[in-house]
């Protein structure tokens, strides 16, 4: 600012500070009642500079590029009216710009939970899934073949699965392994291990059999007599309900288990040959160890 109270522009042209009064000005002011000369209404602010100093209005003057208008000097012969006038015009846009110019706080919405949902709030409905996928149904489990041992004694696989049969109904009665041994050597003695049906009995060919037989009326692995009241024809022709009837019979004898087998064998039995059960014993011994295992 110059001694003669006019501000100085640094950046302005030369010749350009000193211009006439009567140049109409670009610049209004919103409020103010009569067009006045830009050089009346800038010596008013730097008045109002000088007499009362407002931090607001200084703000405003450097919003609004006050700046760029410097090098006009005030009058000092303006009316308090227009000083008045300015003055309010100029508080009331600093207020507008100060409000423009604040600062704000950006607000984070936090979405809400389902639980702090307003009861009355519409609850989207779940969107359908594009592919709608079928989970395949779990295949059953095959049932477990029954294991099939391998021929031992010079058997075939026929015998064998009737050793294992016999061995089978002879553990689920729980009897000890001697007893086994005694069945098998003696079913191999009356039927050679083989499921007979009888041609005197035609009844007994309508079961599962392998061969036929001519001995009476004996039937199944232990040749058993159906009129000497072992059981039914078609009991008769099932080797566990046969092995069953024979280990029944066989547990009842006093003593069996210190018996020799052909001893034991023939309390059973009856046979008329009682002698030919003994040399069936090393063979039995060694298929009951080979479907034990």
């Amino acid at each position: 600012m110059r001694d003669d109270d006019t501000i100085d522009d640094q950046g302005a042209p030369q010749g350009m500070t000193g211009r006439s009064d009567d140049t109409p000005s670009s610049v209004q002011v919103g409020v103010l009642r009569e067009p006045r000369s830009l050089r009346t209404r800038l010596g008013g602010l730097v008045n109002l500079r000088r007499r009362r100093p407002v931090l607001l209005a200084a703000g405003v003057l450097c919003c609004l590029g006050v700046t760029a208008v410097a090098g006009v000097q005030a009058r000092p012969d303006e009316r308090a009216d227009d000083r008045a006038g300015t003055e309010a015009a100029l508080a009331e846009r600093g207020q507008q710009a100060a409000s423009r110019a604040e600062i704000r706080t950006p607000v984070t919405i936090v979405p809400s939970t389902p639980a702090a949902a307003s009861p009355t709030a519409a609850t989207p409905s779940p969107t359908p899934s594009a592919t709608r996928t079928t989970k395949p149904k779990p295949r059953p489990k095959p049932k477990p073949r029954p294991k099939r041992i391998v021929p031992v004694a010079g058997l075939d696989q026929a015998q064998m699965d009737n050793a294992k049969e016999i061995v089978r109904a002879g553990r689920a009665m729980g009897v000890p392994r001697r007893a086994l041994i005694i069945a098998v050597a003696t079913a191999m003695q009356e039927s050679n291990l083989y499921n007979y049906a009888s041609g005197v009995l035609p009844e007994s060919q309508n079961y599962p059999h392998q061969a036929i037989g001519w001995d009476h009326d004996s039937v199944g692995l232990f040749q058993q007599r159906p009129s000497s009241g072992w059981g039914e024809v078609g009991q008769l022709m099932d080797p566990a309900f046969a092995t069953r009837a024979f280990l029944t019979a066989l547990l009842e004898i006093p003593g069996w288990a210190d018996l020799p087998l052909t001893v034991a064998a023939q309390a059973v039995q009856i046979s008329a040959y009682p002698d030919l059960y003994a040399q069936h014993e090393w063979r039995a011994t060694e298929v009951v160890a080979a479907i034990l295992v």
